[in-house]
């Protein structure tokens, strides 16, 4: 069973911190071999979803505020650990991110930067494009909003 919390980053403790950053670095660093700045600015002002299984962190992401990265609330650093995936833990993690903005930051659009081969899972959750293909650090990306 999976325990979901999600949390202000000016909450998160030490080793949720640690676990977080960690498996960011193993899946977009390493995993997808991009080599970019993790640490933007933004955690601090944002709110974090967080996938724990045994004490063990297996799928995160942030919460950002309207304003920040985009005019609406965004949601990003979305990752989990390589060996849930296909289980649907991605979809139950977007799932819960949604309902953390528009708990947080009130029933408006969110929007996000999504990796193009993901396109269709974040059609399935409601997503739609606004924009064309562009590359952020080595992969291609596209703009969606989920009104």
């Amino acid at each position: 069973m999976i325990s979901w919390i999600c949390k202000p980053f000016d909450t998160l403790t030490a080793d949720e911190l640690y676990a977080m950053l960690r498996l960011r670095n193993e899946v977009f660093v390493v995993e997808q071999h991009c080599v970019f700045q993790d640490a933007d600015n933004k955690d601090q002002a944002s709110f974090h979803v967080m996938g724990w299984q045994q004490n063990r962190l297996i799928a995160c992401a942030r919460l950002v505020p309207p304003g920040v990265a985009y005019e609406e609330a965004s949601i990003g650093r979305v990752v989990t650990v390589i060996t849930a995936r296909g289980s649907g833990i991605g979809r139950e993690l977007l799932k819960q991110a949604i309902a953390g903005c528009r708990n947080h930051f009130g029933n408006f659009g969110i929007r996000i930067g999504a990796q193009v081969h993901l396109q269709a899972f974040y059609g399935s959750l409601g997503f739609v494009p606004t924009g064309g293909i562009y590359p952020e650090d080595g992969i291609a990306h596209i703009q969606m909003l989920l009104s």
